[in-house]
């Protein structure tokens, strides 16, 4: 039997979040090199990836306030474009490695109503995954029929299209181990969090805050309720949150179901 996972490259894993549009071209081979190494591993294996925008959509996202409806559409072009170059970058890694990756531009069929992803095609998707290919999104602008303008996480795409999908597993890939009691970067006594359940998620939202840097999409706290959130919908659904900056951590946690490093969100 195939297994369907949803992997996820933060943004602020392959790019440098406090420099405007400056990505980390020795992560994203390594970890494009970390899922060869997987997909030859396990033929069964059937893989979705996203990746976040970092510091190529965030920072214009903010400058105009797409997130919260655009006052300049200039900059919602400016934007995408942005989020489409630092796709480009990752397509041509992963290409070069031999990942037959096929870059699905979100924004050209997404439809928001207030910031909440309604609708985007999925039958390109399902087309490259029954090819044995592996379908690329990624953080992007939207139309937003209520506010005019929104950015789409990955998060939020993965959300959408797990009902669709019906993925086994989400692995979130990032720059820290997981999720902890406070921010590791700012706090030197925050502790790794490793299961987050329907029996302790109330103790934790106190715990969690958002992101140092720029990021239009609400840092760990929201990231960590969308996908409970999904958790919850989904009871045989894990996610798994893991560093991308340990090598050889995305190959075994797409390898291996047994992985345990990381924070694992289950019911």
């Amino acid at each position: 039997m195939s297994e369907l996972v949803f992997l996820k490259l933060g943004g602020s894993l392959i790019t440098d979040k406090g420099q405007e549009a400056t990505a980390h071209p020795e992560v994203i081979q390594r970890l494009a090199q970390e899922v060869k190494s997987a997909l030859a591993a396990r033929p069964d294996l059937r893989l979705l990836i996203g990746h976040g925008s970092g510091s190529f959509g965030h920072v214009l996202a903010h400058r105009y306030h797409i997130h919260t409806g655009c006052a300049d559409w200039q900059g919602y072009a400016a934007t995408g474009a942005a989020a489409s170059r630092l796709n480009r970058l990752v397509t041509d890694f992963f290409l070069a490695e031999d990942v037959p990756v096929v870059s699905l531009q979100p924004s050209a069929s997404a439809c928001c109503r207030n910031g909440q992803l309604l609708e985007m095609a999925v039958a390109p998707i399902q087309a490259a995954l029954s090819h044995g290919l592996v379908p690329l999104v990624y953080g992007d602008v939207s139309f937003d029929e209520a506010q005019g303008s929104s950015i789409i996480s990955t998060e939020q795409i993965f959300s959408h299209l797990a009902g669709i999908l019906s993925p086994e597993r989400i692995i979130l890939a990032g720059e820290v181990d997981g999720v902890f009691t406070a921010d590791p970067g700012l706090d030197v006594g925050a502790c790794l969090i490793p299961d987050i359940s329907r029996h302790n998620i109330d103790e934790i939202k106190g715990m969690l805050s958002g992101s140092s840097v720029v990021d239009v999409t609400g840092g760990m706290l929201s990231k960590v309720l969308m996908m409970f959130q999904l958790v919850r919908q989904r009871p045989s659904l894990t996610v798994h949150l893991i560093s991308g900056l340990r090598p050889g951590w995305v190959q075994r946690a797409l390898q291996e179901r047994s992985f345990r490093e990381g924070t694992l969100l289950h019911w």
